[in-house]
């Protein structure tokens, strides 16, 4: 094996991984057996944290950056000057296996270029994972990028080896794709995301009645598209998900800000990088609706095409919405505390919990670490008031925006203090 070259192709590779956001390892359960390597414990998103605080990593890279496609927005497109390289099959399989032995990771990654076609591309893709449970006992985390315009017959065998799939819609429009990259086909995209979709239904309806029935993508398909590329209002954004959610049984779907890499006519100007902020706003979004029952029409519409930057969108609804405060949190049903702006489901669970045995006052909310500067304009409890109480949505704003800049300050500057205080006296 030529080491050099290896690490050369590591290097070139990993780096054109990198735009993938899509990589979350979340909701697969494969157990160790047999003497095998490895265990997916279902947790954990590559270089990133967990919900548990726990710090995860997969290999992450492509295994080619050959395409023979030529998106405006892609940096593998095959009009770009870049190095070119492309890993055989077996050794991705031998630097997976390395990698974990040595504890760099706890799973693999893989994405791909598509060179001569979607079937020949998603076939090799399956091989490193086939060769991974098959030849290496290999029983770690294994996510596979599903290639548009796949055949639903490589999709099924990926799915017996993969612990999640994913295809990346790219663009949220329709519009916006055949602008872009009018040689690819949005049918391409949702043709393997049906698929999966009907292969993971099955299976559970399946497995029900036959017990030993092999595991099929047990933690489910995710997407990411790109944002800022093509000009779509954050409405457009969030619908385009909504509808994956709801009709292809999403896990996740990820928003990645559009990076320039280009000087074409059709993108954005350099320079103009799509802010952390918007890619923020868009997840938050995104939580309130799969976790807080609101409708994608209460959040963003004609009239709100845009989420606010300054503030979050649950409070931005909230403060649209003052009629419908203030809100008794002893009282209140789960999905009306929910909605109240600084309170979290976890707060919510321990206010139900709280007020089965007394009456909650000011006190008692402000030890459940609720974000008080937002939650007291729009509740009352046994010891407190309507905050709201003759104050414009402007002025309950305002009053929020400034209370928090505040406590930015007093924070920057007890930290400075304490740095100054630190530093050694000069001789």
């Amino acid at each position: 094996m030529n080491f050099d070259r290896i690490k050369e192709k590591l290097e070139i590779l990993a780096d054109a991984a990198k735009y993938d956001v899509s990589c979350a390892s979340s909701g697969s359960k494969r157990s160790n057996k047999n003497k095998g390597l490895g265990n997916s414990s279902g947790m954990g998103i590559c270089h990133s944290y967990t919900e548990d605080g726990r710090c995860v990593s997969l290999l992450k890279i492509l295994l080619t950056n050959h395409c023979i496609f030529d998106c405006a927005y892609c940096v593998t497109r095959r009009s770009n000057d870049i190095k070119r390289a492309a890993f055989k099959v077996q050794e991705v399989v031998d630097l997976t296996i390395n990698f974990y032995r040595r504890n760099y990771i706890e799973g693999l990654f893989l994405s791909s270029g598509i060179f001569k076609n979607a079937d020949y591309t998603m076939e090799r893709l399956i091989q490193v994972a086939k060769k991974l449970r098959e030849e290496e006992n290999f029983n770690g985390y294994i996510h596979l990028k599903s290639i548009p315009g796949a055949s639903n017959e490589l999709m099924y065998e990926a799915g017996l080896y993969a612990d999640r799939l994913s295809v990346n819609i790219e663009i949220p429009s329709e519009k916006g794709l055949k602008l872009l990259a009018p040689e690819k086909n949005r049918e391409d995209f949702i043709q393997p995301m049906k698929k999966v979709k009907d292969e993971i239904v099955r299976y559970r309806s399946e497995k029900k009645i036959i017990k030993n029935l092999p595991k099929y993508a047990p933690a489910g398909q995710s997407t990411q598209m790109i944002i800022g590329a093509s000009g779509e209002t954050d409405a457009e954004i969030m619908y385009t998900s909504a509808f994956f959610y709801k009709k292809y049984h999403m896990k996740r779907v990820y928003y990645s800000g559009y990076v320039p890499i280009s000087h074409d006519p059709r993108l954005p100007s350099i320079g103009t990088e799509v802010p952390m902020l918007r890619e923020n706003r868009l997840y938050q979004t995104d939580w309130l609706l799969r976790f807080y029952g609101f409708d994608i029409q209460e959040l963003l519409n004609k009239q709100y095409p845009n989420l606010d930057s300054d503030i979050d969108p649950k409070l931005s609804w909230a403060l649209r919405n003052l009629e419908q405060f203030p809100v008794d949190i002893n009282t209140a049903d789960k999905r009306m505390l929910a909605r109240i702006p600084g309170i979290g489901l976890q707060s919510v669970q321990k206010i139900i919990a709280a007020r089965k045995h007394r009456r909650l006052t000011w006190d008692h909310i402000r030890k459940m670490g609720i974000a008080m500067n937002r939650a007291k304009y729009f509740m009352t409890c046994a010891s407190c008031t309507y905050e709201t109480k003759d104050r414009t949505a402007a002025q309950i704003k305002g009053l929020i925006l400034q209370e928090s800049s505040s406590k930015y300050r007093k924070t920057y500057n007890g930290q400075l203090n304490l740095f100054q205080n630190t530093l050694p006296v000069s001789a």
